[in-house]
């Protein structure tokens, strides 16, 4: 996958979770899951490449601190609207 995209899970019209997934080579699978930052996990591949960012209380994410946890990882941010089904909520 050489792009990142957004799933969000919904429960009763809400949403309950939220995955952001980073750009990864084939093959590439979580080993580690470590905190960054207030409501922010990052999943890790066992070589140090980050490929998700998982966001287990989505009302509490903001454009602001996505974007820190990404140029804390050396990562492009993110555009509002890239993100608007999680942020909107």
């Amino acid at each position: 996958m050489s792009h990142r995209y957004l799933e969000v899970t919904y429960r009763k019209g809400k949403p309950l979770a939220a995955y952001l997934y980073l750009p990864r080579r084939g093959g590439d699978a979580s080993v580690r899951v470590e905190p960054h930052g207030p409501g922010f996990l990052v999943d890790w591949t066992q070589d140090g490449h980050p490929i998700g960012i998982e966001m287990p209380s989505p009302s509490l994410v903001t454009v602001e601190g996505l974007n820190r946890v990404l140029s804390e990882l050396h990562l492009d941010p993110v555009a509002p609207e890239e993100v608007g089904p999680v942020v909107a909520a």
